[in-house]
C-alpha cells in the first residue's frame, strides 16, 4: 500500500503499457472504432487513467480525471483536422521508469508516459507521427496552390469577353466549374486514411 501511495506522488501511478495487437478487443477504445468504415488500430497505450488509441485515422483519447473514478471522457481527433505537431521523444535517464512522447494534435497538447522497456515501440509510433504530420502539411500546401490556380483562372477568364454568350450563362458555368474544381480538390488533398504510413512504421 505505501509503495502504491509513493508512486502516485511521484507522479509514477499512470506510467502507460503499449498493449499488443491480439489484446486490442480487450481495451474500451474497441467500441468506438468506426469499424463500419474500415477504421483500424494500428498503436494504444494504456495507463490506469487513460487510452490513447491510435487509428488509421484519427487519436481517441479516452481520458479518466483519476485513477479512482470509473466516468471517462472521450474524445477524437481526425489526423486531416487536427494535424501533429511538436512531436518529441524523451529517453530514459539511468534512474527513469519511464519514456515519454509528447505532441501537439491541433491545438491540445498531449503528453504519454511508458514503461521504458517499451521504448523501441515508442519509437515506431514517433516515427509515424512525423510522417503524418509530414503528408497533412503537405496535403495543406498542395490544396493551397490548387486553390490560387482556380483563383488566378477565375481572374483570367473575367478579364476576357466571350461573343454570344450572355453574363448570366457565362456566371453559371464559372460556378459550376469552381464548384467542381473545389469538391475535387478537397477529396484529393484531403487523406484521411493513414494506413500506408502505421503499416510502414509499426511492426504488429
Amino acid at each position: 500500500m505505501f509503495k502504491k501511495l509513493a508512486a502516485e506522488a511521484l507522479g509514477l501511478g499512470d506510467i502507460g503499457k503499449i498493449i499488443p495487437s491480439q489484446d486490442y478487443d480487450k481495451v474500451d477504445s474497441d467500441d468506438y472504432i468506426l469499424s463500419e468504415d474500415q477504421e483500424k488500430i494500428f498503436f494504444l497505450i494504456k495507463s490506469k487513467r487513460d487510452e490513447y488509441c491510435f487509428t488509421n485515422r484519427a487519436l481517441i483519447h479516452i481520458d479518466g480525471a483519476s485513477a479512482l473514478d470509473k466516468k471517462r471522457i472521450l474524445k477524437r481527433y481526425e489526423y486531416y483536422q487536427f494535424p501533429f505537431s511538436n512531436i518529441a521523444l524523451q529517453t530514459a535517464g539511468t534512474i527513469d521508469l519511464d519514456v515519454e512522447i509528447s505532441f501537439n494534435i491541433g491545438n491540445v497538447p498531449m503528453m504519454i508516459s511508458v514503461a521504458k522497456g517499451q521504448i523501441d515501440q515508442l519509437k515506431d509510433l514517433y516515427k509515424a507521427l512525423l510522417a503524418i504530420q509530414q503528408e497533412v502539411h503537405h496535403n495543406h500546401s498542395l490544396l493551397n496552390f490548387s486553390n490560387d490556380s482556380i483563383q488566378k483562372a477565375i481572374t483570367t477568364v473575367a478579364s476576357g469577353k466571350q461573343e454570344n454568350v450572355s453574363k448570366s450563362q457565362e456566371l453559371r458555368a464559372i460556378n459550376e466549374y469552381i464548384f467542381d474544381w473545389n469538391i475535387n480538390s478537397f477529396e484529393k488533398y484531403n487523406q484521411k486514411d493513414f494506413s500506408r504510413i502505421f503499416e510502414k512504421y509499426i511492426n504488429n
